[in-house]
């Protein structure tokens, strides 16, 4: 629920806020005002393209906030909000509110805030759709589109399950036929890359190469060719710390024999600095043995001849055959391979594949048509019980004689069709992304004339009517949401503005609904009455809540310019009467 909006530097509005509540709220003002300001201010924060021409003049920039209640929403609604909440960021008020913010800049970009954090325009528009749904003249054209009408059927008939089914089995069968075409079209090329594929890895097994290999063979070659100067230095070392292997050296000359008299000679004393430095030299005679045995190990796995050197130099070309080929070292050789590996998977062209991949592609067909017949019978079933319920608030508002017609027909399939499906019926259509199924809406205003399309038989005042009439048959759908409706009423007025006051209050019974409206007729059925209004020409405007004097007033000025005159304020007060006495109690 929106429960406050506060505008800077937009169109005629210099400082304004309004406050909103449950129910149905009005705005009403004089011609110029602003009062579509509002609704403009919604539609930034909407998402909606940024329009520099719209700020004030002789402002830098106009800013739009708007405060949501994320209370008392309905399950899904609760959660889409709270995904994009948490993807942004954002942080919700002590009460549970979540600010929306707008900035649009003369010079520079517009800017988007929710919940305190910088975020994309899109961001607050997918945040703000869930909790928003705003009505102007360009949404009642939007309605005139074959996707909107069957966006609008959809939600009558509640099929979120079964499109969303039929989109993963569409999904599915698109991407066998892209294989399936693939591998058909390319099967020469794809076997030559097979061929390929297929002689490098019997390169690499053939040499079977280890991980590392080629650096550990670097290493081992140099060791090899310097192997008599190794052997003399390791040998030399050894002799020194401990004596020789062989036993002809006096061990008493080694490093071990030397360290270990000192050590004994201060540990033999009672001095206590000087057996410390005998358990230091203790440590010392440690170190000096186990070098002593590593050196030992060393000198012992030393080849004995050259031949080693050889066969190291030869396993060393192996190796550079395939980095020279296939990839920079040997560890790259092998992903080269586990790639090829995988690559040769889908280069399969053999008969037996792609006879296999005919089959999924057939099998995932069947499957599609059965979930679009499924998607189709449902949308028939579904159009004629939207067609009759809004036939039914037409003749409420109005428009006794009208007749409004839903039909759902096969989406044909073009001689180049990209997803062509053939239906058990042998018609062939095309698979689009929301079914097989064409959506169209019809309307006549008067029986014994024909039902033509929307688009070519409502005018605008009979257009305003047919949506206000789907909106409140469709308001189930969305509970606990606010809906804005500016200038529903256009082109209308006597029983008929009467009617659309009486079916906006009813909206307004689950769902917050706020109308920007020169009729007093509508204006007399809200329960809120907010005033847009300047205090003289060239001065902002700003936005009032009017109380029960000033409302009589302005419905008296509404009427007909008559808000100072007795005749006029008691017009209003019996129109005000009646609407409230009118207002349909709650079933």
């Amino acid at each position: 629920m929106l429960s406050e909006i506060r505008i800077e530097s937009l169109g005629a509005i210099s400082t304004a806020t309004a406050e909103f509540d449950r129910g149905l709220t009005v705005l009403t003002g004089e011609t110029g005002t602003g009062k579509t300001m509002v609704v403009t201010g919604l539609h930034l924060l909407g998402g909606a393209r940024a329009d520099a021409t719209r700020i004030r003049s002789g402002a830098a920039r106009a800013i739009v906030e708007g405060r949501f209640s994320t209370r008392d929403l309905g399950d899904d609604v609760a959660s889409a909000v709270g995904e994009v909440l948490d993807a942004s960021g954002a942080d919700r008020d002590e009460d549970g509110s979540v600010i929306a913010a707008r900035s649009v800049s003369r010079d520079g970009p517009s800017r988007a805030y929710l919940g305190g954090r910088s975020v994309p325009a899109k961001s607050l528009s997918t945040f703000t759709t869930e909790l928003l749904t705003l009505h102007g003249q360009n949404d009642q054209l939007r309605l005139m589109r074959g996707d909107e009408q069957r966006a609008a059927l959809d939600r009558f008939a509640d099929v979120d399950e079964l499109l969303s089914r039929y989109r993963k089995i569409r999904e599915s069968w698109q991407a066998a036929r892209r294989d399936l075409a693939e591998r058909t079209q390319r099967a020469r090329e794809m076997a030559q890359e097979a061929d390929r594929l297929k002689f490098g890895l019997g390169e690499i097994d053939a040499v079977d190469p280890q991980p590392g290999e080629d650096e550990a063979l670097v290493d081992d070659i140099r060791r090899l060719s310097e192997l008599d100067a190794l052997r003399e230095a390791a040998q030399l070392a050894r002799t020194a710390l401990a004596g020789a292997l062989d036993d002809t050296a006096d061990a008493d000359a080694s490093a071990a024999h030397e360290v270990g008299q000192a050590k004994s000679a201060l540990e033999a004393t009672d001095d206590t600095a000087l057996r410390a430095l005998g358990e230091r030299l203790g440590d010392a005679l440690a170190v000096i043995s186990d070098v002593s045995n590593e050196l030992s190990q060393y000198l012992s796995e030393l080849p004995s001849d050259a031949s080693t050197l050889e066969t190291k130099l030869a396993r060393q070309a192996e190796l550079r055959v395939l980095t020279r080929k296939y990839a920079a070292d040997i560890d790259g050789v092998l992903a080269w391979a586990r790639e090829s590996r995988d690559r040769l998977e889908q280069l399969d062209v053999s008969e037996e594949t792609l006879a296999g991949l005919e089959r999924r592609v057939t099998e995932l067909e069947a499957e599609l048509v059965s979930a679009a017949t499924e998607l189709t019978k449902v949308r028939t079933k579904a159009a004629k019980g939207l067609a009759k319920a809004v036939t039914g608030e037409l003749a409420g508002l109005a428009m006794a004689d009208a007749e409004f017609t839903v039909t759902v027909s096969p989406l044909t399939a073009r001689g180049d069709d990209s997803a062509p499906v053939t239906l058990p019926t042998g018609a062939t259509v095309h698979a689009g992304a929301d079914g097989v199924d064409a959506v169209d809406f019809g309307f006549s205003a008067h029986r014994g004339t024909d039902v033509l399309p929307l688009n070519k038989s409502a005018s605008g005042g009979e257009l305003s009517r047919v949506m206000l009439a789907l909106e409140v048959v469709l308001a189930a759908s969305v509970e606990g949401t606010t809906m804005v409706f500016d200038e529903v009423d256009a082109g209308v007025g006597g029983r008929a503005a009467v009617q659309i006051g009486k079916r906006l209050a009813r909206l307004a019974r689950t769902h917050q609904v706020i109308v920007v409206t020169h009729l007093p007729q509508v204006a007399a059925y809200a329960d809120i009455h907010l005033v847009v209004d300047s205090a003289g020409r060239g001065n902002a405007s700003s936005v009032r809540r009017l109380d029960d004097d000033e409302r009589v007033a302005e419905l008296a000025r509404m009427l007909a310019g008559l808000g100072d005159s007795d005749s006029g304020r008691a017009h209003a007060r019996e129109l005000l009467s009646a609407a409230q006495e009118d207002r349909e109690p709650a079933s």
